[in-house]
């Protein structure tokens, strides 16, 4: 028996999750709310129950959420969350999947008594390959986090943290983190491309590598270092490549850059 949910906007990342529940049976009845009023196909199977309206004022009387979670822009989110207040009972949590947004941003707007966690999921959601990271405030109870775990579990993995600063960082690697391996496939494919090879197939070798290679490394119990020594024989193409990427001005240095300037963003958004 799954529970009852109301799902505050359902674009890409929402759409994702909502589905994700649908096939795990997570959740039965559902009221999903686009406050910017755009409507997709209806993505729910049809043995769901599932309403769909513009605002607040229009959800069903008497409809009572286990749980409320917000899937909006955080840019909207000042105009969003303050509607949802009187939802703000013992029997229901809030779910925020919002980057940038803190609980205490959600308490001031939803009361100090509301049960909120704040989690940060990336985009493998949308094929039941997600990374989420959550953290609780003090009035969740011990079955609500259960409920908002199975419900980040049913679309890949999760973990749970005490220390809410710690999303500055998670925001920063698994949050951006698939456009940073997005990139790399592009990146790998130019240099496949300006090594000699036809554009289309580099592409395609770059795809399958690196998708490849995440499977295998999800796969094995090895560390990925010792995956990477795996493949590279002494003096051989592996090494000259890694001797460039692994150099004090590599591949190291540029993450260890990019990863701070995302948390330092992520900080500057939450205020």
């Amino acid at each position: 028996m799954g529970c009852s949910l109301l799902l505050v906007g359902c674009g890409k990342m929402g759409g994702a999750m909502l589905d994700g529940w649908f096939a795990a049976r997570t959740v039965d009845d559902v009221v999903v709310v686009e406050p910017q009023g755009a409507f997709g196909a209806d993505s729910a199977p049809g043995e769901h129950r599932i309403v769909r309206c513009a605002g607040p004022s229009r959800i069903p009387p008497g409809f009572d959420p286990d749980v409320v979670v917000f899937a909006v822009k955080p840019q909207v989110m000042d105009e969003v969350v303050p509607g949802y207040a009187d939802f703000a009972r013992p029997g229901t949590v809030f779910l925020s999947i919002a980057a940038g947004k803190t609980i205490g941003y959600f308490a001031e707007r939803l009361g100090a008594q509301a049960a909120i966690v704040r989690a940060m999921p990336n985009t493998p959601a949308a094929v039941g390959r997600g990374m989420t990271v959550a953290v609780p405030n003090a009035a969740v109870r011990d079955d609500q986090r259960r409920l908002c775990d199975t419900l980040l579990g049913a679309v890949g993995q999760v973990a749970w943290v005490e220390d809410e600063g710690l999303l500055d960082a998670v925001t920063a690697v698994s949050g951006g983190g698939p456009a940073y391996v997005f990139l790399l496939i592009e990146t790998l494919a130019k240099a496949g491309t300006a090594a000699g090879l036809p554009e289309d197939l580099a592409m395609r070798i770059a795809r399958a590598t690196v998708a490849g290679s995440g499977e295998l490394a999800m796969r094995s119990a090895e560390p990925a270092s010792v995956l990477r020594r795996n493949v590279t024989s002494p003096n051989g193409t592996t090494q000259a490549a890694l001797e460039v990427l692994m150099a004090e001005d590599g591949i190291q240095p540029l993450f260890d850059r990019a990863v701070a300037a995302a948390t330092a963003r992520s900080r500057q958004l939450a205020g």
